[in-house]
């Protein structure tokens, strides 16, 4: 188990988007987290104490978590040298990174010289099997992405939220390192082999009763060249009832990729659907989920409207607005 309460690392994270993992504890494991360390040049702030290890120390953080999501998942040299202060000063590290705190030498050696323990998240630990396509019982929503990091997990996790206030049966199920410092356990999706990476949906959504909710947390989009394959095995292992497309309308381009374009809702809902209807002949597109951060109120609550006028489905932001509107969506299903 990783103890807490956390110290959350932010590094040198060149802007907020990096460091989705210490905002996604920040937002919803609030309780987990008693400080941010940032080091020079840190382009992100979620609006924690800043703190550096003796503080953080004096304050009962148990855990360094190293709360920056990279391109590539790395360990620079320039963290390292924080990472093993903070073992000498009596913490233990836990990271959602594809460079595993167990492959780094240094870490490993100072880890077990202090008595403390390395929790690398985005590692499976069970045998998953083949995706096998057999109907399971129970109800399952997967958040689609017209990009990576528009608001997938928070979607989610704030319609997980709304069900669980009005007493409806429903689970939160977590396929990533920030979902799984969250709730705790789930599936690093990304890191299963290829050919297991449906199968592991599948085992993390299995039967249920009837009324039940499962709320998959969605990974990459089908849209980013990088990252499209993620998606895949969650549209066709998750076989979602029902669809919520998600999108961040201030991008420039997709993340990390300059020379690609947003899709358009439409394209995204054209897209997807067909594709869930592969596993799910019953499959929905029942609501729009936009993170309008980057947006004022007014400009917020119009683009919202026009969007919803445009697409003929409830199009709210479930972080600002409350997921209300697409738990009623998901309930007339």
């Amino acid at each position: 188990m990783i103890q807490t309460p956390y110290l959350l690392f932010l590094g040198d994270a060149p802007d907020q988007l990096a460091a989705k993992v210490a905002q996604g504890i920040r937002d919803w494991r609030p309780d987990n987290a008693v400080g941010q360390f940032r080091m020079e040049g840190c382009g992100a702030d979620v609006k924690l104490p800043d703190m550096d290890l003796a503080a953080a120390k004096a304050a009962g953080a148990k855990t360094l978590v190293v709360g920056v999501a990279n391109r590539g998942g790395v360990i620079s040299t320039a963290w390292k040298k924080v990472l093993v202060q903070a073992l000498e000063e009596g913490f233990d590290l836990a990271s959602g990174l594809h460079n595993l705190l167990r492959d780094e030498p240094e870490l490993v050696a100072v880890a077990k010289a202090c008595g403390r323990a390395l929790h690398d998240v985005r590692v499976p630990e069970v045998k998953y099997p083949i995706a096998n396509g057999e109907k399971r019982t129970g109800k399952r929503c997967l958040a689609v992405g017209t990009d990576c990091s528009v608001g997938k997990m928070y979607t989610s996790l704030a319609i997980d939220a709304e069900m669980k206030a009005r007493g409806m049966k429903s689970s939160f199920r977590a396929t990533g390192q920030t979902g799984i410092l969250i709730t705790g356990n789930g599936v690093p999706l990304d890191a299963v082999v290829a050919d297991f990476m449906a199968g592991s949906v599948e085992w993390l959504t299995p039967d249920n009763e009837a009324d039940h909710w499962d709320h998959i947390e969605g990974q990459g989009s089908l849209f980013h060249v990088s990252y499209s394959g993620v998606t895949m095995a969650l549209i066709h292992g998750g076989q979602p009832d029902a669809l919520i497309l998600a999108h961040e309308p201030t991008r420039a381009h997709m993340r990390g990729l300059p020379g690609y374009d947003l899709p358009s809702l439409e394209t995204l809902r054209d897209t997807a659907l067909p594709l869930a209807r592969i596993a799910n002949p019953a499959c929905q597109v029942v609501g729009i989920s936009v993170n309008t951060a980057a947006m004022g109120e007014d400009e917020a609550l119009s683009y919202l409207a026009a969007t919803e006028k445009r697409m003929g489905l409830p199009a709210v932001d479930p972080f600002r607005q409350g997921a209300a509107r697409l738990v009623d969506a998901l309930d007339a299903i």
